[in-house]
């Protein structure tokens, strides 16, 4: 999502569903969410899309209604991507070193700089992320990975911003790993890498109003 205001106008309905002031079964309704962000719809049925393209809304007869994750799902999308990854992990040490190189790079910059309002952040630990998964050469285990990132993907350092520093070493730790053709130690610092990033979320999730059911 590109335009300024849909990513805005994302951002405060997440914060909304995760405060608990969007409550699971609630409409969400363009007209009246535009009215409360003081913008027009355009940029609201963005944001709207995304939100159910994540899993976080369904659509129920003429009407979308919210859909907040219970943490024991949390759990499981981790569970299942800590395994599926740490053996992609495990399988990308024959990867060519150009690849790494530019990688790190690109996670070296954002350590420089911070993950500021555009894009890259989410890009790099995309590409990161999808590249590992790729080496597998394995379509239905990339897809997968794919649709568990996105039902999570609105987790990013602007909801959970401790993590940024801390995933962006745990990347280099990984293509350490990998540079070093050392399986074991790739798939074990991936499958750390995905859990520390599930308590993470699951800590925030804890930490909003009114908790998350389980």
């Amino acid at each position: 999502m590109s335009q300024p205001l849909a990513k805005k106008a994302y951002g405060k309905i997440i914060e909304m569903i995760l405060s608990g002031t969007l409550m699971p079964g609630d409409v969400l309704q363009e007209a009246k969410l535009g009215e409360i962000f003081s913008m027009s719809r355009t940029p609201v049925r963005e944001a709207i899309k995304r939100i159910e393209a994540e899993g976080l809304a369904v659509q129920e007869g003429r009407f979308l209604r919210v859909r907040r994750l219970a943490a024991a799902e949390v759990e499981e999308i981790f569970y299942l991507r800590s395994v599926i990854e740490s053996y992609c992990a495990r399988i990308a040490v024959a990867a060519p070193a150009d690849v790494l190189d530019d990688l790190e790079r690109r996670i070296r910059a954002l350590i420089e700089t911070g993950p500021g309002d555009d894009e890259e952040a989410r890009d790099v630990d995309d590409d990161f992320h999808f590249w590992l998964a790729n080496v597998s050469g394995n379509r239905t285990m990339m897809q997968t990975i794919s649709d568990l990132r996105r039902r999570t993907c609105m987790f990013d350092h602007s909801l959970v911003p401790e993590r940024f520093l801390k995933g962006c070493r745990e990347h280099l730790e990984i293509i350490d790993a990998l540079r070093a053709r050392d399986a074991d130690a790739a798939g074990h610092l991936m499958s750390r890498h995905v859990l520390n990033a599930r308590d993470a979320i699951l800590e925030k999730l804890a930490a909003s109003a009114g908790g998350m059911p389980r």
